[in-house]
């Protein structure tokens, strides 16, 4: 019977949570480097005991842990971040040139076909690439190099490269968002990049064009893997989508009680189910009304039912933050999502109802699951 291995990266270590495919009983593992915040925890799709963790401290900064036996040992690997060459400069918050900086790994992504090969997405925006397990790293400079770089500016939570999305039927092509630069896509593993915001708009955000070509709050992206040219985005305001790989952007907000919100996420047999958790403004970062819901839309966007059943409706003010959401590959689909109240909910049924694995962890930043034969 298939198994499912919940991974969990939270401001005070890493928990993996084990289930059978029922999905109704769990076992809690962990704190795995107890005290030390965990950007992401991710899982080789080529092999499963294969998990990399990103873990970070004030004190000892970045380090990268690396196990080969689904998370029962760890050991250190490769933490050498060196930007290629000269850094260079882009805008600080007041608009002034400030130096490149290496601060931490924001996301992990390992190539679905090779275990040793896989990226960080760093702060300050940046993409490095390991082939060897980790043990050591190479910045594809050409994103960084791009003309637009001096014009990047961060966000409130830095100038990060959270997402990375490789497109699963082109080995050369990839897509990456930086907050608060936009969406960059490859179509040659790397060496150089391309802008892919055509139709974002971003007023208020101090852009003096909102139609800029760099510049947006892009929050989370996400594809389903059978059809790698649509895209869906959640911004810093708006739910949006793209039909032509990035090339154009669309809203498709629809009928969502607020469109600002962290993560999305795509339904794994259902090319058109797409989820999202509505917050209810770039100010005030807890869900409308005090009410936990999440939203799903069964045609692509701009149609969304509230997903409520088990989840908190009175009192609610926790926030899910981007890399917190994820699905599992066992039918019916199982969706999870974290908060930053330390709660993990597990939808067994594509989100018609909720139930929480966990209650009281600390702050929730990331959430993988890994379905297992």
């Amino acid at each position: 019977m298939s198994r499912v291995r919940v991974l969990v990266g939270t401001r005070k270590g890493a928990f993996i949570l084990t289930s059978d495919a029922g999905r109704e009983h769990w076992e809690v593992a962990g704190p795995h480097f107890g005290g030390w915040e965990i950007h992401h925890v991710k899982g080789s799709p080529a092999d499963p005991d294969r998990l990399y963790a990103a873990q970070w401290t004030d004190w000892f900064g970045q380090v990268i842990q690396r196990s080969n036996d689904g998370g029962r040992t760890w050991d250190t690997v490769g933490n050498e971040f060196a930007y290629d060459g000269a850094t260079g400069t882009h805008l600080w918050y007041d608009g002034t040139p400030h130096p490149w900086e290496f601060k931490r790994v924001w996301h992990l992504e390992p190539l679905p076909t090779d275990p040793d090969t896989l990226y960080a997405g760093v702060e300050d925006a940046a993409l490095f690439r390991s082939t060897d397990g980790g043990e050591s790293w190479q910045e594809l400079a050409g994103l960084r190099a791009h003309d637009s770089g001096p014009k990047w500016q961060p966000g409130a939570g830095g100038m990060c490269l959270h997402t990375v999305l490789p497109d699963p039927s082109n080995p050369e092509r990839m897509f990456v968002a930086i907050s608060a630069a936009g969406v960059f896509r490859t179509d040659d593993a790397g060496q150089s990049w391309r802008p892919m915001n055509r139709g974002l708009k971003s007023e208020g955000i101090s852009l003096p064009d909102p139609e800029a070509e760099v510049g947006h709050c892009v929050h989370r992206l996400a594809m389903h893997r059978s059809r790698p040219d649509v895209l869906f985005m959640q911004k810093h305001w708006d739910v949006m989508r793209s039909d032509d790989a990035g090339a154009s952007w669309h809203e498709i907000s629809g009928n969502l009680p607020s469109d600002f919100g962290f993560p999305i996420d795509v339904h794994a047999h259902e090319p058109d189910t797409i989820y999202v958790v509505p917050i209810k403004s770039d100010a005030e970062h807890y869900p409308p009304d005090g009410k936990l819901r999440v939203y799903r839309s069964r045609t692509g966007g701009n149609e969304w039912e509230a997903l409520t059943e088990g989840l908190p409706q009175r009192d609610c003010y926790v926030n899910v933050l981007r890399d917190a959401m994820a699905v599992d590959t066992l039918d019916p689909c199982g969706v999870y999502f974290g908060t930053t109240g330390g709660q993990v909910y597990c939808s067994a049924d594509a989100g018609d109802t909720w139930t929480p694995i966990v209650r009281d962890l600390p702050t929730v930043q990331s959430v993988e699951v890994q379905t297992l034969p």
